[in-house]
């Protein structure tokens, strides 16, 4: 009989560990590649979980997936302890103080890993050299597609509104910055304003990214018209451009470095300071080592002060 009882609750985290898959990829198959087995398995994993529990766990449409009220609640009760089960020789090594293996995965987008995160990673390797980082360059709609299908631990970045299973836990805070040739008119006036800006013709990231939309919300609030003269992706190419005189640009100094040859003039009278900061699914077990590197990112944090801005500092 003991036997018996052992066998079904090994066989019951096989199933919960299918079942969490599932949800958080949204998909049968994408979960089975996951797990690496076969799809046809893993519905079976999750069918004979369902009977076990005496519920419909998923609603099916097709190919699509959808969790039932009941599913809902079976998730929130057994994502923790697989996570926990998944996640357990790197915890007992980090109680019994050795973190020298292991990996973490970041999303991040182009500016956070070229600006913000080398210092930390730099360090973080210095101290656990055996442990992985990598490093995911997405943007931040693919960031969040991410950490809700568990294939990072967290994500670096800004975000203005936090859905709600999504925590968003601010660090470091930059202004906002008119960039120019350090020869640029502009940079003879006292204090530029929007109108000021104007005559001059923008460089900008793409259209759907939210610094493009920033700066149209704030020109059309003070009813200012203005021109954009290039499209470009990425705050070096961006930078660049100015640089040769092609235009001029509003950035989040983030971008900024000693080594840029470009006049940063404030725009704090009408742009916001851009947060960054940790971007963790709500709910999500994370490993010692993705924890040791978020408290290492937090406590430079502390130790400047609560949430200190950084003005051009060339972290990111």
């Amino acid at each position: 009989m003991t036997t018996r009882r052992f066998y079904y609750k090994q066989n019951r985290l096989k199933q919960l560990r299918a079942f969490c898959h599932a949800v958080r990829t949204q998909s049968i198959s994408k979960a089975a590649e996951r797990m690496h087995l076969s799809q046809p398995s893993v519905s079976l994993q999750i069918k004979a979980l369902e009977q076990e529990m005496g519920t419909v766990l998923f609603e099916r449409r097709g190919p699509r997936i959808a969790l039932t009220p009941e599913g809902r609640a079976l998730y929130e009760l057994a994502s923790p302890l697989v996570e926990g089960i998944d996640n357990l020789p790197d915890a007992f090594a980090e109680r019994c103080g050795n973190l020298d293996t292991g990996e973490i995965h970041i999303a991040a987008g182009e500016s956070t890993i070229l600006y913000l995160l080398p210092g930390f990673v730099e360090r973080f390797a210095a101290e656990h050299p055996g442990v992985e980082i990598r490093l995911h360059n997405v943007t931040g709609r693919e960031g969040l597609e991410r950490l809700r299908g568990d294939s990072v631990d967290f994500a670096v970045g800004a975000m203005f509104d936090a859905p709600g299973d999504i925590i968003y836990r601010p660090i470091f805070t930059y202004p906002t910055v008119l960039i120019t040739p350090r020869d640029h008119p502009l940079t003879f006036l006292g204090e530029v304003t929007l109108n000021d800006v104007a005559p001059y013709g923008l460089i900008l990231p793409p259209r759907h990214l939210s610094t493009w939309r920033i700066v149209d919300i704030v020109f059309q609030q003070h009813k200012v018209e203005y021109k954009v003269n290039i499209e470009a992706g990425g705050w070096e190419v961006i930078k660049r451009y100015v640089a040769r005189g092609l235009g001029v640009s509003i950035v989040s100094s983030i971008c900024m470095t000693e080594e840029d040859r470009l006049a940063s003039i404030p725009l704090d009278a009408y742009f916001p300071s851009r947060t960054y900061g940790a971007v963790l699914r709500r709910g999500k077990f994370l490993s010692p080592a993705a924890r040791r590197f978020l408290d290492m990112i937090e406590s430079d944090r502390r130790a400047a002060g609560s949430m200190g801005t950084v003005a051009g500092t060339g972290v990111v």
